[in-house]
């Protein structure tokens, strides 16, 4: 193996890694929560463990991706890494939960910067004819992570410490640290214009303030016209529109707002966005089913979710397949909405007596429709733009997928509850959970899959383009 090769394979190994640790913190504390509470108190800050990650990785992702774009992908994913194993370190001394959520928050700063320009680094480091193929690898360990993080958790928490659901990031990403400091190459970006500081600031306050509202909405009996709802969620309705003003002012803007005007970049986002109500709905409210209505273990619930993450791992490689051979990505993509159709239909019929291997089935469709989208709407992204905005289109498609899951959380509390205050009283609590699961996953799993599909329609071309020696040049990279 040449000295080149094994750089590749290293950085591609350090790519992988870090977007797996990303991913990982979004699900592995959901399990060590309970836990979590019993020893360090507070049972009302309980949800804000996992918002306060969710908060500041969602502000960051497109932050770091514009970033980057302007001076180096280097620079960013050294200071993501590093922020990231800190505030890993710190979350596994604290002593209380507001030291928790505060380092949850620190471990959030850091992780925008992993998926975003591991995304980016791909298209960079590989030549189209292996970047849709590695794509599709990547697709798979975004699956997998939903997979392991709620069984790391419950098996770190049964058998060892709570602790440890955030120790492990520690070596990893030490490791991780050493590979991109001796084997990524560093390429300054496009130049050092002056950061666009108050499209930073007035971005964050508006996505901060959406997702507050979000998260308190269901909490402490907060319905949709509560004011800790409505209140945080107008101020972000009117931030956003000012935040467009800024950018289309701002010389070097943090989201460049002529990104959209390309059809195939904005429904391409579209698309993530809604796709995103299909993948929370099954891999949040699957594991609930199995835990509320069938009285499973965290760690049991997590084995049986693997026909969904393995399915979606298989589909997110088979996707890269497909595109690697046939150099197209819009008709693969556009089939993948009605496998999730027909998977999220199908849980209408979820019952506490549904037979196990009837249930995986279902979950088989789901996950091979949700696989495609992880990585085939990666590389139709960043087709879309230029070269010098490879991180900002990585970034932005990630960032849309989140804010679609939060928003899909927060729709789906309130259907889930509306069905358990009237079921249970009537048919029992595990048999209103179940009822609740049944509404709940085809509902967000359906619209989802519509909207996306019709996105998906209308894409222009769908064909790869394949990028030459001048443009692998401006990303800073030999071709």
């Amino acid at each position: 193996m040449s000295s080149d090769t094994r750089s590749k394979t290293l950085l591609l190994v350090a790519v992988i890694g870090g977007m797996f640790l990303a991913m990982l913190d979004q699900t592995i504390v959901g399990t060590a929560l309970p836990r979590i509470v019993t020893e360090l108190g507070g049972t009302a800050l309980y949800t804000w463990v996992v918002t306060a990650y969710l908060l500041t990785a969602t502000i960051t992702v497109p932050l770091y991706g514009r970033l980057s774009d302007q001076y180096g992908r280097k620079p960013l994913l050294l200071v993501g890494l590093v922020v990231f194993v800190a505030g890993s370190a710190l979350c596994g001394v604290a002593q209380d939960m507001p030291q928790l959520i505060a380092f949850r928050a620190l471990q959030g700063l850091g992780a925008g910067a992993l998926m975003p320009l591991s995304l980016a680094l791909v298209m960079e480091l590989f030549p189209p004819e292996r970047g849709a193929r590695v794509q599709g690898a990547l697709g798979g360990v975004m699956a997998l992570s939903y997979l392991a993080g709620p069984y790391l958790g419950g098996l770190f928490t049964d058998h060892a410490s709570w602790r440890w659901s955030f120790y492990v990031n520690v070596p990893l990403g030490l490791v991780l640290i050493a590979i991109v400091v001796l084997h990524l190459p560093y390429h300054r970006g496009t130049g050092g214009e002056r950061p666009d500081y108050l499209g930073i600031a007035v971005f964050s306050v508006a996505i901060g303030a959406l997702l507050v509202g979000l998260t308190e909405k269901g909490l402490d009996g907060n319905t949709w016209t509560s004011a800790a709802v409505v209140a945080p969620i107008a101020l972000a309705a009117l931030l956003l529109v000012v935040f467009v003003v800024v950018e289309r002012r701002a010389v070097a803007p943090i989201m460049p707002m002529h990104l959209f005007g390309n059809r195939t970049y904005t429904l391409v986002n579209v698309t993530s966005f809604c796709t995103a109500f299909c993948m929370f709905a099954g891999v949040v409210f699957l594991p609930r089913y199995f835990q509320e209505a069938l009285g499973l273990s965290a760690t049991q619930s997590g084995l049986r979710i693997y026909p969904l993450t393995l399915a979606m791992v298989v589909g997110s490689m088979v996707m890269g397949a497909l595109m690697t051979r046939t150099r197209v990505y819009k008709p693969w993509l556009v089939a993948a909405p009605f496998l999730m159709v027909a998977g999220t239909l199908l849980c209408l019929n979820l019952a506490v007596d549904t037979p196990g291997w009837l249930l995986a089935g279902w979950m088989v469709l789901i996950g091979l429709g949700m696989g495609p989208m992880l990585s085939g709407l990666t590389v139709a992204v960043q087709q879309s733009v230029p070269p010098r905005y490879l991180g900002t289109a990585s970034a932005n498609l990630t960032f849309f997928r989140q804010i679609g899951g939060s928003v899909a959380l927060a729709l789906a509390g309130t259907a889930y509850a509306s069905v358990i205050s009237t079921e249970a009283p009537l048919h029992g609590l595990a048999a209103a959970h179940a009822s609740a699961a049944s509404v709940v996953i085809p509902s967000l799993g359906v619209a989802g899959a519509l909207v996306a599909l019709a996105a998906l329609v209308a894409l222009p071309g769908g064909r790869l383009r394949p990028i030459v020696r001048e443009e692998r040049a401006e990303a800073g990279f030999a071709a």
